[in-house]
């Protein structure tokens, strides 16, 4: 969990504006003696720390963005990390078996957001070897941090976006193409790769359905040669969904499926 939030720390600090004079900076140090002869007050000096001539944020505005992060975290995990693709195939699942309450959706929303974090594991490790731990020592600025954060999760979103729709983002937002794939800019990269997740998880969701559609006809079409018509197909054919889906082992072939759907960088 430390890892996690130190990686979408890392990533908002890419969306932050470049960090303007803070005014508690400007207050000097207290006036000399002279000053106090002449009549006028003692002085203040208050510290927020980042003082260095480093590039780095002062622990008021780190703070700041720690609490914008934990409202956007929801966001940012729907958007920018494999949580879409999986969700919306388990929910095809669930519907394609006829059970739409089964398993319940706090667990399939758990259970997806664990695979998530298992499939994200190696970018997150690598952000925050990277980016995290290098400012944590000061050894870089919170800029560059940013970029190495911005740069790895373009590589992985990247990688699972198809060309025509970051081609369909880039025409609607009349952005030049760029001259290499890396350096799609990452208000292009985001709206893309949710588009392609979305294709993905439906393409994946027709192939769930094609089995059981053919369970639920052949079914049908029994239930009617024999003029049982007041008998819903549906009663009959859901047992033997469930039998077919225990018999091959389903659940471990859609977390196989779904966990070599996205292409390793």
């Amino acid at each position: 969990m430390h890892r996690l939030l130190a990686f979408l720390f890392s990533l908002l600090c890419a969306l932050a504006p470049a960090r303007a004079q803070d005014p508690l900076d400007q207050i000097g140090p207290p006036a000399p003696a002279s000053a106090k002869a002449s009549g006028q007050g003692p002085g203040l000096t208050l510290s927020l720390g980042g003082g260095d001539a480093r590039d780095n944020l002062s622990t008021a505005l780190e703070l700041v963005l720690l609490m914008t992060l934990l409202s956007m975290a929801p966001a940012i995990v729907m958007t920018m990390t494999c949580f879409t693709r999986i969700v919306v195939v388990l929910s095809f699942l669930k519907r394609a078996m006829s059970m739409q309450d089964l398993p319940p959706a706090m667990v399939t929303t758990g259970f997806a957001l664990f695979m998530t974090m298992f499939v994200m594991k190696p970018v997150v490790t690598d952000v925050y070897d990277n980016a995290y731990v290098p400012y944590v020592e000061q050894r870089i600025g919170w800029r560059e941090a940013a970029d190495i954060a911005t740069t790895r999760m373009n590589q992985f979103m990247l990688a699972q976006t198809r060309e025509e729709d970051v081609a369909l983002i880039l025409e609607l937002s009349r952005t030049p193409r760029p001259a290499t794939a890396i350096q799609t800019p990452f208000h292009v990269t985001v709206p893309a790769f949710v588009l392609s997740e979305i294709k993905t998880a439906f393409q994946m969701g027709f192939v769930l359905f094609l089995p059981f559609v053919v369970i639920d006809l052949v079914i049908s079409a029994i239930l009617v040669s024999m003029g049982m018509f007041s008998l819903p197909p549906v009663v009959v054919s859901t047992p033997l969904k469930l039998l077919l889906f225990i018999l091959v082992g389903g659940w471990d072939l859609v977390v196989t499926s779904l966990a070599q759907s996205f292409a390793t960088v």
